[in-house]
């Protein structure tokens, strides 16, 4: 397993990320294990209070699925709309992309975790370990099938998020002009940009803004604020390309 994670990315730009441990991925999954058994606890007790009025074969049904479904919703749910992170993750400090650094999708997180069956094989997450600590991504069986590492998160800057990419108007474009010219390729490779930013290491932010949206904005005449942060003229310039162009 190799410590550090390189990409690659369209924009010829390499970006690296710190590759989890395994130690860390460990940890973040018995806190998550810990609040499922809480939930299940919870339903349980909840479902002694009604069971008086429900069948009590209807209730076996209903705690097997919850307890077969429920679990597995949970990680999918939660890596895929909360930015790759489950709570356990989240207070481990690790998160899931896609391997070239992109967030990652709802049909990877399902995959991911609908073969965590695998990883538990023989017993007690035997595969699945093994696959991390000789993988030199530190890849699951899961994450190979599905494409996605797990990686450190880098500290984001207050108050900022991954880019919205919404229909609307950014409350920045008066400060972006017309845009004329700008072509679809810069377009993705800006909006792409803004997807993986906040995932990135500080000094890979730094040398993406100079590599990539320096140019563009001095090509297309934008002046950059300077009580911005670029990230923010960069979303209101794909929101913008992208509602005109009827992209998003």
């Amino acid at each position: 397993m190799h410590d550090r994670l390189y990409v690659l990315t369209p924009e010829k730009t390499i970006v690296n990320y710190t590759v989890a441990g395994i130690s860390a991925r460990i940890g973040a999954h018995l806190v998550d294990l810990l609040i499922c058994f809480g939930a299940t606890i919870a339903i349980s007790l909840l479902v002694s209070v009604v069971g008086w009025v429900i069948p009590e074969g209807l209730l076996a049904l209903f705690m097997g699925l919850f307890i077969t479904f429920g679990i597995f919703a949970y990680f999918i749910l939660m890596e895929a709309y909360c930015q790759g992170q489950t709570l356990g993750k989240r207070s481990a400090g690790i998160r899931v992309l896609m391997s070239d650094g992109t967030p990652i999708t709802p049909r990877a997180a399902m995959l991911r975790n609908l073969l965590r069956l695998g990883d538990f094989m023989p017993m007690l997450y035997m595969t699945g370990i093994i696959s991390i600590m000789v993988n030199q991504r530190a890849q699951r069986l899961g994450d190979m099938f599905a494409d996605t590492v797990v990686v450190r998160t880098s500290r984001k800057i207050e108050g900022f998020s991954a880019a919205p990419h919404r229909a609307g108007i950014h409350p920045l474009e008066h400060t972006i002009g017309d845009l004329g010219g700008m072509t679809l390729a810069e377009y993705i490779a800006i909006k792409r940009l803004c997807d993986r930013f906040p995932y990135l290491p500080q000094p890979e932010q730094v040398r993406s803004i100079q590599s990539i949206w320096i140019p563009f904005a001095e090509e297309k005449g934008i002046h950059m604020l300077p009580d911005k942060h670029p990230i923010y003229q960069m979303e209101a310039v794909v929101m913008k390309y992208g509602r005109l162009h009827k992209l998003v």
